[in-house]
């Protein structure tokens, strides 16, 4: 340490003393040899399924809050212990089984709450098969999506009431029990999953051990997850209880939470990320979860709950960004901030961290406990990341699909570097193929945690499994120290900044179907107020003479061409219509129309890269 460092640190000491150093208390660490190198893990807890996970949990954190939920009463908390949600998910289960759903498939959808996730567990732990859906699909697309699962029951939230009895009148659906989250009784051809708690309560006080003894095949698929797609063309992953299993057991050997955190679940829960970091994992090691009423509410929940984790997409975490820096400078200390960062950045490089006390009034205004985020499903802002760590918040990034149950790869408690999105977890073998003169190449992973395939698609499995090595469609590159970095898409994936991916095809049949419409090409802008995120964009190639038999459109005098203006109208008049059928991310904000057509391949595919250099 050179004489600057000392001065530094000598003057650190004197103001906070030797217990101004914060630190963690981590789980016991091992080291293992990987590819010739020691390195750093947690040691973890072996689970071989959920019902193992959850009858663990609950014996080892018995009077543990599992979740802290809001109440009526302002400030005032109901919590749910360990012990009591493994007593709730045998009822629940026990009741499934007693109306005959062992070994069927049942969907849940609805808001993040603790209905949602005990309905989930004690499908997943013993009865059948779960499906989670996307609480923001319109009716016909969640219809769709029940009728391909098979889905024989469904537990949902007030919100859907109506949707539901809709879906029922038309009995397009394999639906026998509409589960109400929120019913306290049966109402109607309504069932309450608080009733069915109740009754399989009592089963199991009478002797009944079907739910309490099932089997779990490990192997089998236990869980349908719908990637983000329209209607028939998503696709649906199959994972089993060791799909899950081995990624939370990774995710443990390289992050620490502990029966001393709470993480706030804000992301929605359908989402393997979410489900698999937000909710299973905190589960397996004992946390408490808090669920939160939305990104308004964010600031004042971090403090209610006294949140130490929480996973983000970048979206909220670019967000939340602005807005402490913002606070920073409008009280005048963003130069002092700076410099304070760039001192405390010099100290943690010789192991010393101080950046909780330097930056106290910052950690208080977030609630005073946050200590670690986790950022997937998108690439985050490089000064993002590295601000918020520089503030003493640690920021990691993860990388992972649905397909890969979901973390593949994230920075660690022992390992992280800006930019990166960690090293793969310890189960999983990576490959960069098919490597450009950069280096860069797709992304192609084995491992215990890839997928059983996809449901009733055996062409689509075949296209990215190949002797049990999964190719993501991604590129990326792997550095000399080991760390993943992400560089695009090898696909056409559009993946905007709140994580949601798009697929352009599926939009694109869909607008080919107007009538008039030739072929239409769809495509990512970045949008005018935020560089980082992209808005969707159609451009269409359309038939003139269709346009004016079918619309009438009158042509100009002298027999010019059928005026653009008019047709651009059109055609955005029918936009706007199918905007309304998809979710909103999927909105298209702009139009080009054409009669050139696009460019495209011997085979008749659009050669998109070439489109696009023709629209830059």
């Amino acid at each position: 340490m050179d004489k600057e460092k000392r001065k530094i640190l000598k003057t650190i000491t004197k103001i906070f003393g030797e217990k101004g150093i914060e630190g963690e208390n981590l789980k016991d660490i091992a080291e293992v040899e990987e590819k010739g190198k020691k390195r750093k893990l947690h040691t973890v807890d072996k689970i071989t399924d959920l019902k193992d996970m959850l009858n663990k949990s609950g014996e080892k954190y018995k009077d543990k809050p599992a979740f802290k939920l809001k109440t009526d009463i302002p400030d005032e908390f109901r919590t749910i212990t360990y012990d009591t949600l493994l007593e709730q998910v045998n009822s629940l289960g026990t009741e499934l089984i007693n109306i005959g759903l062992m070994g069927k498939r049942i969907a849940v959808i609805g808001e993040n709450c603790y209905e949602w996730a005990l309905a989930y567990l004690a499908i997943s732990c013993g009865t059948g098969v779960v499906v989670p859906l996307d609480k923001s699909l319109p009716a016909n697309e969640l219809e769709t999506l029940i009728i391909r699962s098979g889905a024989e029951a469904i537990f949902y939230t007030d919100k859907y009431n109506d949707m539901m009895q809709d879906i029922r009148a038309r009995r397009t659906t394999d639906l026998r029990y509409y589960i109400s989250m929120d019913l306290k009784e049966r109402k109607g051809n309504v069932y309450s999953e608080y009733e069915f708690v109740r009754k399989g309560k009592e089963l199991i006080e009478n002797g009944d051990r079907r739910f309490l003894d099932s089997k779990i095949n490990n192997e089998e698929m236990a869980f349908m997850l719908f990637t983000s797609g329209t209607t028939a063309n998503s696709k649906a992953v199959m994972l089993s209880h060791k799909n899950i299993c081995a990624n939370l057991m990774d995710i443990g050997a390289v992050l620490n939470l502990d029966d001393k955190d709470t993480l706030l679940s804000f992301l929605p829960l359908h989402h393997t990320f979410e489900c698999t970091v937000g909710f299973l994992y905190p589960m397996y090691c004992g946390a408490c979860l808090a669920y939160s009423a939305g990104a308004k509410h964010l600031a004042n929940e971090l403090k209610e709950y006294q949140i130490t984790a929480m996973i983000s997409v970048p979206a909220l975490l670019e967000v939340m960004y602005r807005r402490v820096m913002k606070g920073i400078e409008q009280k005048g200390k963003l130069d002092e901030v700076q410099k304070v960062a760039k001192l405390t950045n010099v100290l943690t490089k010789v192991g010393l961290d101080f950046r909780k006390k330097m930056f106290k009034e910052i950690h208080d205004n977030l609630g005073g406990k946050l200590r670690i985020v986790v950022s997937g499903a998108a690439a985050l802002d490089h000064d993002v990341e590295k601000g918020f760590n520089d503030l003493g918040f640690r920021v990691i990034q993860g990388y992972g699909l649905t397909e890969t149950s979901p973390v593949a790869s994230t920075g660690s408690d022992f390992e992280q570097k800006m930019g990166a999105v960690g090293k793969v977890l310890p189960s999983y073998k990576v490959k960069i193929i098919d490597k450009d003169d950069e280096g860069v190449g797709e992304i192609i992973l084995k491992g215990p945690c890839i997928m059983l395939g996809y449901y009733q698609n055996e062409e689509a499995t075949k296209e990215v499994l190949e002797k049990d090595w999964f190719h993501t469609g991604d590129l990326g590159y792997i550095d000399k120290k080991g760390f993943l970095h992400i560089s695009g898409r090898k696909k056409s994936v559009i993946i905007l900044k709140n994580g949601k991916n798009i697929f352009p095809e599926e939009i694109e049949s869909i607008i080919n179907r107007i009538d008039g419409v030739k072929e239409s090409f769809i495509y990512g802008k970045p949008e005018k107020d935020d560089e980082n995120d992209l808005k969707l964009c159609a451009k269409v190639v359309y038939d003139e003479e269709l346009m004016k038999e079918i619309y009438g459109i009158k042509e100009c005098r002298g027999g010019l061409p059928c005026p653009p203006e008019e047709i651009q109208k059109i055609i955005w008049e029918k936009i706007k219509e199918l905007n309304k059928t998809m979710p909103p991310y999927k909105y298209i904000k702009e139009l080009i129309i054409t009669t050139e057509e696009l460019i495209k391949t011997t085979t008749l595919k659009i050669k998109r890269h070439e489109e696009m250099k023709k629209l830059s």
